[in-house]
């Protein structure tokens, strides 16, 4: 089994990374040559993954022009998060809506991915269906990030997730989750972190970890260190 769908959060407002976001959405920021956007695309593309979505909202016209001018040679579609931004949780909902599929990979494109990333990736996957999971989330040890400062979301023991011991581990901005996730929600604004807390209530929460350099642009510092590297 594959999944053939993969969903990009791309409506935040990017705050943190102003003044560059005041005019520009984060998803179009340049580093090493293309958008964040683009590398998130050709990360998801080497994956085999026939169909994109992209949620927007912050500075949405810029996000639909780039797609529309760049005419990538496979379908993306853009899924407007509405009249008020819908948090990680209800835009992921809010594009799943739009399709038949019932496993997504979501991805957050303010990860700087790389080719080491496509095999790890896909090896999620087949974990994912293996062990038929609900939810698994990438994450790598605190160590290998770019970023010094960040803290750890969560204690990774035997591929499950929690918050009660040592975190050492960090989410790197991709995840493989299940539509049936979302059977008790609507759209509206709610964090995937809500959904991630009741799985770890259950132990349920999968986690798969990924031994490459995580680079995430967190702040207008670590922007332009990645500007420098």
């Amino acid at each position: 089994m594959k999944i053939n769908t993969a969903l990009i959060l791309c409506a935040g407002f990017g705050k943190r990374l102003n003044p560059l976001t005041l005019n520009t959405p984060k998803p179009l920021l340049v580093l090493n040559n293309q958008t964040l956007l683009e590398n998130c695309i050709s990360l998801i593309v080497k994956l085999g993954i026939k169909k994109i979505f992209l949620n927007t909202f912050y500075l949405q016209e810029q996000i639909s022009e780039f797609v529309k001018k760049k005419k990538f040679s496979f379908e993306i579609e853009v899924i407007n998060d509405g009249d008020e931004i819908l948090d990680t949780g209800g835009g992921i909902l809010n594009m799943i809506n739009h399709s038949k599929d019932e496993d997504f990979l979501v991805f957050n494109p303010d990860t700087l991915w790389s080719e080491k990333n496509v095999e790890e990736i896909l090896q999620m996957q087949n974990f994912y269906f293996s062990k038929k999971l609900k939810n698994i989330l990438l994450v790598t040890k605190k160590k290998f990030s770019f970023d010094t400062n960040l803290d750890g979301d969560f204690e990774l023991n035997e591929n499950l997730l929690n918050k009660k011991g040592k975190k050492d581990f960090i989410f790197i901005g991709c995840q493989i989750l299940n539509k049936n996730l979302f059977k008790n929600y609507e759209v509206k604004n709610f964090p995937i972190s809500e959904i991630w807390n009741i799985l770890m209530k259950k132990n349920e929460l999968s986690g798969f970890e990924s031994s490459c350099k995580f680079y995430h642009l967190t702040n207008l510092e670590i922007f332009k260190k990645l500007k420098d590297f």
